[in-house]
């Protein structure tokens, strides 16, 4: 089920309509029930594998109490091996297989590796991170094994976040799944609001600009020069709105329960450094690996050498995260490297600047992320390698380059430049202030007029003649 479904459309107000009229006791079986429904309409069967480990972790958390050190250690890598296991059959063993395959032909015949005709589980690597963080937070002692086992399961697979996150901590979504929650109008409003705003992000923005992304990357031996780096500069903005919007109907929905998940983006692409594109991208998952890899792996306490190591390997293990591809891998080594450089070379106290510095420097941010992401968008290392060396042709004649890139892509489209326009200014002023906040502070013709506005142009974007497919979010495949 997608949120931008008529579906969900219909689903959630149901939910919502339940949860605040049955008493507060039986509200966590709603919540797993819609949970679980919202899962099982993609693919019924694959709920046993939330459902695993769901139980796996549950289970593994309530053996560590009061055992020594040592057992809870054997306890903590039997779930995670077995957790991580389901993870790599589904995700993973066709790559390693073909990996495998491809060393031992080093050395003798290339074998035919064996190929499993699986369906990616929607969802899986987020909530089985989830799943993870909760055991190792138990075994550390930073949280108490939870004893219900219907509240930690709907903790687990709490429908707004299930899917694409945020990969929530168990401190601060488990609580709040057992509180007694009152409703809060303002709260569900603004809850509302920000919904609203992400749907304009994915509907106005991210599905508009897929029209040009996906025949470009698609087939991107078929086209060269500047329309290369338009689709690069597209993807860049598509990848953030579908994800980040994604999130705000996650948060949005989520406060309609009366529950506050934590915030995954703060205005990324106006980063002034490479660490905080980081602190302000994929927040609940840039915070995972800092607090589960990277700093068990020794973090920024130690030599130069092995601090630049854990940074590269933090960032590898994440680019593995997104996919069973070397892209992914490449991507996720670019922006270790590109940090570990960026310590060497520039020192915490400098790294931010104003003026036209500051605007030069989110312009470097902004250009890296773009050479990277295309190694993130694209389906082959062959593909992004060929459109790395191809951004540039043509370019000696210089209006002749722009004009064939428009004219490649076809591009004719002024109200998605107005939508990105918006967006750009919404996140500039974003870094200071809460932008619905101060809207919904205005007097009421011009708050309303706002909120209209932002639905009709929403609404008038709907790509009509896209598939279930592509209106997915991109992230779904994560």
């Amino acid at each position: 089920m997608l949120f931008n479904s008529i579906q969900f459309a219909v689903f959630l107000p149901i939910v919502f309509a339940l949860y605040w009229i049955i008493p507060y006791k039986f509200r966590w079986i709603l919540l797993l029930a819609a949970s679980y429904w919202f899962y099982m309409s993609w693919k019924p069967e694959y709920v046993v594998l939330i459902l695993t480990t769901t139980i796996i972790s549950y289970t593994s958390a309530l053996l560590m109490e009061n055992k020594p050190k040592k057992i809870k250690k054997y306890i903590l890598t039997a779930s995670a091996v077995i957790c991580l296991g389901i993870l790599f059959f589904f995700k993973y063993f066709n790559f390693f297989a073909e990996f495998l395959c491809g060393i031992i032909g080093i050395f003798t015949r290339k074998p035919d590796p064996i190929v499993l005709n699986l369906i990616l589980p929607v969802g899986i690597s987020f909530y089985t991170f989830q799943t993870l963080s909760y055991v190792i937070d138990v075994y550390k002692g930073t949280s108490q094994a939870e004893r219900h086992l219907g509240k930690y399961a709907a903790f687990i697979s709490f429908f707004p976040q299930l899917v694409a996150g945020p990969i929530e901590r168990t401190n601060n979504l488990l609580p709040q799944i057992k509180a007694h929650h009152v409703f809060d109008y303002d709260k569900a409003t603004y809850g509302l609001k920000i919904m609203a705003w992400g749907f304009f992000k994915k509907i106005a923005v991210a599905d508009v600009l897929s029209l040009y992304t996906g025949q470009v990357f698609g087939t991107p031996e078929k086209y060269r020069g500047f329309s290369l780096v338009l689709a690069a500069l597209m993807f860049t903005l598509q990848i953030y709105c579908d994800f980040s919007g994604y999130s705000d109907i996650a948060v949005g929905t989520a406060k309609l329960f009366g529950i506050d998940l934590m915030t995954n983006f703060k205005s990324p692409y106006f980063s002034q450094s490479i660490h905080d594109f980081w602190n302000r991208w994929h927040i609940s998952l840039s915070t995972w690996f800092r607090d589960y890899v990277y700093i068990p792996l020794g973090g920024n306490r130690c030599s130069k050498f092995r601090h630049a190591f854990n940074l590269i390997v933090t960032f590898l293990v994440s680019g593995l995260w997104h996919g069973a591809n070397y892209t992914f891998i490449i991507w996720g080594g670019i922006h270790g490297l590109g940090q570990t450089l960026e310590n060497i070379l520039i020192s915490k106290e400098n790294r931010e600047s104003i003026g036209y510095v500051k605007w030069l420097r989110i312009f470097g941010v902004f250009t890296f992320s773009t050479i990277a992401w295309i190694f993130f968008a694209s389906s082959s290392l062959n593909d992004a390698l060929y459109i790395i060396t191809h951004l540039f042709d043509g370019v000696s004649d210089f209006a002749g380059y722009l004009k064939s890139g428009f004219d490649d892509l076809n591009f004719k489209n002024q109200l998605l430049l107005v939508s990105i326009t918006v967006l750009g200014f919404f996140d500039y002023y974003s870094l200071k202030k809460d932008v619905i906040s101060v809207i919904s502070s205005k007097k009421k013709n011009i708050r309303w007029a706002a909120y209209v506005l932002l639905v009709l142009w929403t609404l008038f974007n709907i790509q009509t003649t896209e598939s279930d497919e592509s209106m997915a979010f991109i992230y779904f495949q994560f």
